[in-house]
C-alpha cells in the first residue's frame, strides 16, 4: 500500500469517526455497527428544581450545540457534557412512580452506561449526618411497602401502641410489617428483595475519588455551623412518604440502621438493577426529621454538595470507548 493511499484511508476513518460522533449527539438513540467508537453516556438523575439549580450554577454542564434536549412523555432529557463526560440528565420529580418511569425512559431511549442519582434527603442520624453533609449509601430500601396487621395481631415491626402518648398501650391501628419488593431482571426469576445495594465497583471508586472532595460551607451570605463532609457506609430509607415525624424517623434508624430518608432513591436503584445497569446514590442532607428547618441556604447547600460529589464521580467514569462486535 502506498503512503498516499494510507493517508487517504486514515483521513477517511477520522471523518467517519467524526460523523459517528456528530450523529450520536444529534440522534441519541441506540445504534449497532460491527466496530465503532461508542459514545455511551452516563445518566444523571436528579429530583428537584433546587438540584437542577445547583447543577446549572456550577457551570460544569455544557448542552449539546445541535440537540440540547429531547422531550419525552412530558419529561425533558438534557443532552451534553459534564466534566468532559457525555451525559443525559433528567429531573424526575417526587415519588417512586415518577422516578421509575423517568429512569426506564432514559434507559430505553438513550445509550446509557450507568445511572448516577443525586438529590436531597432528610437525616435520620443527627450524630453522623447534619444538614450540608453528603451521604453515599451502600444500599437503599423501599420502606413504603407495608403489610398492615389486624387489631390484636402479635406480629408486626412497627407497633403503633408503642407510640401512644403519654403512655404506651393498645392502638386500633395495630401494627405493620415491612414487605419486600419483587426485582425483575433479564434471564432470572423474580426475586423478593428488601435491600438494593449500590454497584460494588462504582462504590469502591466513589470511596477513593470523593474522600478528599472539598464541599461548600457557605451560600448567599449564610454559612453552615460546621464544615460539611461526605459519609460512606450508610444505608438509606426510601418511600413515598416525606418524613418529618421525629418518632418515625427514630424508629426507621433503629429498626433498619438507615441514616437518610427520601422518596426516589429506591425506585432509581430498583430500575437500574432490573436493567442490569451500574448505579450509585448520592444524597445531601437538607434537614433532620422532626427538627426545625435549617433554612433555604442549607437546603441549597445540600443539593450543591451532592452535585459536587456526583460531578467528581462522573469525572472518574470514561464514556467514549471502542466497541467491536
Amino acid at each position: 500500500m502506498s503512503s498516499v493511499n494510507l493517508v487517504v484511508m486514515v483521513v477517511g476513518l477520522l471523518v467517519l469517526a467524526q460523523q459517528s460522533f456528530q450523529m450520536s449527539l444529534r440522534i441519541p438513540v441506540a445504534e449497532t455497527n460491527n466496530c465503532k467508537i461508542d459514545f455511551t453516556r452516563l445518566g444523571l438523575v436528579l429530583t428537584s428544581d433546587t438540584n437542577e439549580q445547583a447543577l446549572q450554577d456550577s457551570g460544569l454542564f455544557t448542552p449539546d450545540a445541535e440537540t440540547p434536549y429531547v422531550d419525552i412523555a412530558g419529561r425533558r432529557f438534557h443532552i451534553g457534557t459534564l466534566n468532559a463526560r457525555y451525559i443525559v440528565y433528567v429531573k424526575i420529580g417526587g415519588n417512586s412512580v415518577n422516578a421509575a418511569i423517568a429512569v426506564q425512559i432514559l434507559l430505553n431511549r438513550f445509550r446509557i452506561h450507568g445511572i448516577i442519582h443525586f438529590g436531597s434527603a432528610g437525616s435520620l442520624d443527627i450524630k453522623s449526618l447534619v444538614p450540608g453533609d453528603v451521604s453515599v449509601p451502600l444500599a437503599v430500601a423501599f420502606t413504603g411497602a407495608w403489610n398492615w396487621k389486624k387489631f390484636g395481631s402479635e406480629e408486626g415491626k412497627l407497633i403503633f401502641g408503642e407510640f401512644n402518648y403519654p403512655e404506651n398501650g393498645e392502638n386500633l391501628l395495630a401494627s405493620v410489617d415491612y414487605d419486600t419488593i419483587k426485582l425483575f431482571s433479564k434471564g432470572q426469576s423474580p426475586q423478593d428483595v428488601f435491600w438494593l445495594p449500590s454497584t460494588t465497583s462504582w462504590y469502591s471508586v466513589a470511596t477513593k475519588v470523593l474522600q478528599d472532595l472539598e464541599l461548600s460551607q457557605c451560600y448567599d451570605g449564610v454559612c453552615l455551623p460546621s464544615k460539611p463532609k461526605i459519609v460512606f457506609g450508610t444505608k438509606g430509607s426510601s418511600s413515598d412518604s416525606y418524613i418529618k415525624n421525629k418518632a418515625y424517623g427514630d424508629f426507621l434508624h433503629k429498626a433498619f440502621n438507615v441514616s437518610t430518608a427520601d422518596q426516589e432513591s429506591a425506585a432509581v436503584a430498583w430500575t437500574s438493577l432490573s436493567n442490569e445497569k451500574p448505579f450509585i446514590v448520592i444524597r445531601g442532607a437538607s434537614n433532620v426529621a422532626g427538627a426545625a428547618s435549617p433554612g433555604s441556604q442549607a437546603s441549597y447547600l445540600a443539593s450543591y454538595n451532592a452535585f459536587l460529589a456526583a460531578a467528581k464521580f462522573i469525572e472518574s467514569i470514561p464514556t467514549p470507548r471502542l466497541v467491536c462486535e
